[in-house]
């Protein structure tokens, strides 16, 4: 498989440009993984540390469901990986965990994602968080999983470069 990642326009509306860059980020973890055998995927940043490109995917499968799914279709969804309410670090232990399940998963929870944001009327549309107990707009929480994938893609640069030497896009 090979990832195809588009950049954001240039000129959009705040709708697309949004989306465009949540896309993009998306793409880039996918790639950051591409072509990695499942011990690559699971190869730890540093020990005692977790952190892994495979405990990066199905961290932000989790991510995707807390801020989409969760929010705006079903506040008690259970977490993917834990049985306790908001545990985002079951996802980093990936003992157990096999790639293709984590990617399954993953892309599971991003097409539910997709839908949401391609369903909804406006950006204004609200949506309850509940581990914040309050209600959010899609706008934020399209800005937020900008942010939490920027963040961890730049962990997915330093892993990849640790699994096999690959650097940049």
């Amino acid at each position: 498989m090979t990832v195809e990642r588009i950049g954001p326009p240039v000129f959009g509306t705040e709708r697309e440009t949004l989306r465009a860059f949540l896309e993009f980020h998306r793409a880039t973890l996918a790639m950051k993984c591409e072509g990695l055998t499942e011990e690559q995927l699971k190869t730890r940043s540093s020990p005692p540390s977790t952190l892994s490109l495979l405990a990066l995917v199905r961290h932000l499968a989790e991510v995707e469901r807390a801020w989409f799914r969760r929010v705006f279709d079903d506040n008690s969804a259970p977490m993917l990986w834990s049985e306790k309410e908001f545990d985002f670090q079951a996802a980093y232990d990936t003992a157990g965990a096999s790639a293709e399940e984590a990617f399954a998963v993953w892309e599971a929870e991003v097409e539910h994602s997709r839908r949401i944001e391609r369903e909804a009327e406006s950006l204004d549309l609200a949506g309850h968080q509940p581990r914040w107990g309050e209600d959010v707009s899609l706008r934020m929480v399209m800005l937020h999983m900008i942010l939490e994938y920027g963040r961890h893609n730049g962990h997915a640069d330093f892993l990849r470069e640790g699994v096999d030497g690959t650097v940049g896009a």
